[in-house]
């Protein structure tokens, strides 16, 4: 099945039949039951598999499938019930004795209730919708003045992601790690699990790199989880795949967080690890077959690690981000390297669905070696388009921290300032600079580029643009030949070849490979990080300086999903003013400082450009 803007999307095109949905957003096409229904009458469907989105953990929907006679591959709709809540899952796994969190997980949802509960529990605690997933509607608070505003936050986006803002509370570690074991349980009671992951590299509460097994973990406690996990599975009549989710102290302790029940993103390291298929273990069970393997049959082989490639902006708090992928290239595939993606070149990233580029997925004997694998498929996968996150996986492979032992949640907080994106070398806005030129080679380059006199050098000036802004590079010739280049009056030798899509640089003797991709004024110039340009070819001088200090600007396209200032209305330093929603994820935009909105533009509901303006604020005292 496809909406209006998957209709060209690579899950339609490979599928042998295919029916559209219509509409554009989730609630317009995925989520609609009805239309997902005619869809499998028209075909004359007798299985639904839900995927790991949308309708996966819906038990309405997968109740509705029994009664229509369509096997729903998941578990049974009781199961989805149970676990849906989080609230009502950590009374059944109390039942079961399964260790659980410190906090209050009750029907009275009174924010007096919540903040009380709050306080009992002690700072900081962990808000979360009770019926949540994926990182929405979750809230870190550290103090008690904080809590009003993070709840009202984590209430609305729990609402839109789940039709539901039922809030529990929990006692937040500070250095947990998140360790999820992989369980099966086929219909004629037969369990095992297959093995844990560690999925403690998290950004907003998302993850973005996960391994298995989980690294340095003690046997016993190892163990330990894996009968829990069990149990919580056998507590609620688990049948299919699922993952139980826990967070493991420092101290060995170790506590219940969630089940999820459907099969996880990050399934295909626990495959890699295993050597099992999943989806192929799901349709097993759904037939009403036996499980594949026993327990004892089941064992670990190496080590696995998934990087998962968003659009977004991991310089700007990780802002999602959309548009077409012009150029898209992927390492090349095989046996201990694997990519999961729905995307093609040309394909578009919607404001409409998550922002999931692709998954990238390595296999080694070992986790050192793993992790060198996972840098070079990093390193050749290359992406002209969106802003994306490829660079800041990079940089988290590399820490010194993250390679010598398994990292806590807290870990890309902490290393904040170390994971800042670099600024470029000379050697890589030169080697942009040397593939523009070579794009323009021709009889009369020199009248397109007419920067050469006679008698003199020839010399090629490029300007190209990036977030550190303007470089303006001159190339020089002699007879065509590149013999240097100047940035800033600061001159280097220099050589080089080009080659298809490789580049051989040499700068001041110090020899270089680079890979480069480009689409029209945009450059991607690739080593062991990627730096993207656009091509401006001459400085204009031109700058944005109408008001910038007093604008507030769309910091991405989206809806507004909250106005919380009208023109006329003062504001105090960190007042939110306008909330923008995008890709299920909020920014609040905020006062810089005290003063009067002088106008905005939009109203609640509206939808908004990246960039657009939507209100003035005219701070008191030149306050910015």
């Amino acid at each position: 099945v496809y909406s209006d803007v998957d209709c060209d999307a690579v899950h339609t095109t490979l599928a042998d039949e295919a029916v559209s949905l219509g509409g554009a957003t989730a609630t317009d096409s995925y989520l609609d039951t009805t239309k997902i229904f005619a869809a499998a009458e028209l075909s004359g469907a007798d299985a639904v598999h839900p995927g790991y989105g949308f309708l996966s953990e819906n038990a309405a929907f997968a109740r509705e499938c029994e009664q229509r006679g369509l096997c729903f591959v998941g578990p049974p709709a009781s199961a989805i019930d149970a676990m849906g809540s989080k609230s009502a899952a950590k009374a059944i796994m109390t039942d079961a004795d399964v260790p659980l969190l410190p906090g209050y997980h009750g029907e009275d949802q009174a924010a007096s209730t919540l903040l009380d509960a709050a306080k009992e529990t002690g700072f900081p605690v962990l808000l979360k919708a009770a019926a949540g997933g994926g990182g929405k509607g979750m809230r870190i608070v550290e103090t008690e003045s904080a809590f009003s505003e993070a709840l009202a936050a984590a209430k609305r986006e729990a609402a839109k992601s789940f039709g539901d803002d039922k809030m529990l509370v929990e006692k937040f570690l500070t250095h947990p790690r998140h360790i999820e074991l992989q369980i099966f349980v086929d219909q004629h009671g037969n369990a095992v699990h297959i093995f844990d992951r560690d999925c403690s590299i998290q950004r907003r509460h998302q993850k973005i790199i996960e391994e298995a097994p989980a690294p340095d973990i003690d046997d016993a406690v190892r163990e330990r989880m894996a009968n829990s996990a069990i149990a919580a599975a056998r507590a609620i009549d688990y049948v299919g795949a699922g993952t139980v989710e826990f967070l493991l102290d420092s101290d060995g302790a170790f506590f219940f967080m969630e089940m999820n029940t459907r099969l996880q993103v990050e399934h295909p390291i626990s495959e890699m690890i295993s050597g099992q298929d999943f989806v192929a273990w799901q349709i097993e069970i759904a037939r009403g077959n036996t499980l594949p393997l026993a327990q004892h049959e089941l064992s670990i082989n190496g080590h696995s690690i998934e990087s998962r490639i968003y659009a977004e902006n991991p310089e700007n708090d990780f802002l999602p981000d959309s548009g077409i992928l012009a150029r898209l290239r992927f390492p090349e595939e095989s046996a201990s390297i694997r990519v999961d993606t729905g995307v093609t070149e040309g394909d578009e990233i919607s404001i409409h669905y998550d922002p999931m580029i692709a998954k990238v997925i390595v296999h080694a004997v070992d986790r050192e070696t793993a992790i060198s694998r996972m840098r070079r498929a990093l390193e050749a996968t290359r992406i002209v388009g969106p802003e994306t996150n490829i660079d800041y996986l990079l940089r988290i492979l590399k820490q010194h921290d993250f390679i010598a032992a398994p990292p806590s949640t807290s870990f890309v907080n902490e290393y904040a300032t170390a994971l800042k994106k670099p600024q470029h070398q000379p050697v890589d806005v030169i080697a942009a600079a040397i593939v523009v030129a070579e794009g323009y080679r021709s009889d009369n380059l020199w009248q397109q580029f007419p920067a050469w006199r006679a008698n003199l050098p020839k010399q090629l000036p490029i300007v190209l643009t990036d977030s550190s802004g303007d470089t303006c590079v001159v190339l020089h010739y002699n007879d065509h030949t590149l013999s240097s280049a100047s940035i800033d009056d600061v001159s280097y030798a220099v050589s080089a070849t080009v080659a298809d899509d490789h580049l051989t640089i040499a700068v001041d003797g110090h020899r270089l490979q680079r890979r480069w991709l480009r689409a029209e004024d945009r450059l991607l110039i690739s080593g062991d990080q990627h730096f993207a340009f656009r091509i401006a070819h001459a400085d204009t001088g031109d700058s944005d300086d109408a008001g910038t200090d007093t604008m507030l600007r769309a910091p991405m396209s989206g809806k507004v999903v909250a106005v919380a200032k009208q023109a006329g209305d003062t504001v105090e330093k960190g007042d939110a003013i306008i909330i923008v929603e995008a890709m299920k994820m909020e920014h609040t935009l905020r006062a810089a400082g005290t003063g009067t909105i002088e106008q905005c533009h939009v109203t609640e509901g509206d939808l908004v450009s990246g960039d657009q303006l939507l209100a003035v604020v005219d701070f008191d005292n030149g306050e910015q």
